[in-house]
């Protein structure tokens, strides 16, 4: 087995209760460390523990306020580094600029590539993510990286209803790969809605549907969610083409502004989330239902830690 030294894992301030919980499933304590924020909003991260020769993962997920916790967890990064820690995973549940992943409009970056480069000049070593936005960014990184996959936990969920009549629904084009991991988990068939979206106003439009829904159960999958506008939209056009029932889930929960009301207010029975990014009290709803992968990335930073196989958890 790999030896890289003490196992330690660290926590920004996006997702504290995530931290907690994976640490609990690790059956070790969070490491500790300060976090100032001084009154020009410069950010000083302070280690305060040992940590030279140790196995070092620092955990921090991309919710608001996104910016400020991209430059939190590249400091938290650098100074273990130079605390002389043996090696740093930056575990980032919900990459930052991960949409931003190819130039399709002139003149501008591609912010995923910079994001890739940032963490790994800062010291980071290696990266554990969850459900890229697209295959191309592991592609960015010039370290080591591991995908999770949050669709075994939303597959498990699903299968505890009656899936008899249910038919799995891409929410556009971009998602017929991840929905089919889905349906090959549940024997299940496809539909794809044609999305098109115009401009950056997040307001997609679904002009067709490939496949048979008229009077079936509707699963419609995302990676995400953001604003709700493309499942509002593909939720309608559902209903508009007969089926019986619509239920959404993605993996990223990023809900912005009043989505959950949003899609609550739709004739969707339930929505499904993971909590890769925290979803506070208010944002929180009947229908909406947050599964935890926080047993998922202890099992992967357990095996990376040892030198073990990742996609065994997903055999």
């Amino acid at each position: 087995m790999l030896s890289y030294g003490t196992l330690k894992v660290f926590g920004g301030s996006s997702h504290p209760q995530f931290v907690e919980d994976l640490c609990g499933n690790l059956g070790i304590p969070p490491g500790k460390r300060q976090i100032v924020e001084f009154s020009n909003q410069n950010i000083m991260v302070r280690i305060q523990e040992n940590v030279r020769g140790d196995d070092v993962y620092v955990v921090q997920t991309m919710a608001p306020p996104v910016n400020q916790h991209i430059i939190e967890a590249l400091i938290m990064i650098d100074a273990l580094k130079h605390a002389s820690a043996n090696r740093i995973t930056a575990v980032l549940p919900y990459f930052p600029y991960a949409r931003s992943d190819k130039k399709d409009q002139p003149r501008i970056s591609i912010a995923a590539r910079l994001m890739a480069d940032l963490f790994t000049t800062a010291g980071a070593s290696r990266v554990l993510a969850m459900n890229l936005h697209c295959a191309q960014i592991q592609g960015f990184l010039r370290i080591p990286s591991d995908q999770l996959i949050g669709g075994p936990v939303i597959t498990q969920h699903l299968r505890h209803s009656d899936l008899s009549n249910a038919v799995l629904v891409a929410s556009d084009i971009g998602e017929v790969k991840d929905v089919t991991h889905y349906a090959n988990r549940l024997n299940l068939p496809i539909a794809i809605i044609d999305k098109r979206r115009f401009g950056n106003d997040e307001k997609p439009k679904a002009r067709s549907i490939i496949g048979d829904v008229a009077g079936k159960d509707a699963i419609l999958l995302d990676d995400e969610i953001a604003s709700g506008a493309t499942m509002i939209e593909a939720i309608d056009f559902l209903i508009k083409n007969g089926v019986r029932s619509v239920r959404c889930g993605a993996v990223h929960g990023v809900l912005t502004k009043d989505a959950t009301a949003r899609l609550s207010a739709t004739p969707a029975t339930e929505i499904v989330v993971c909590d890769t990014i925290p979803v506070p009290p208010e944002k929180r709803t009947e229908k909406l239902k947050v599964l935890t992968v926080a047993p998922i990335f202890s099992e992967a930073i357990r095996r990376i830690h040892v030198g073990k196989s990742i996609s065994e958890l997903f055999e």
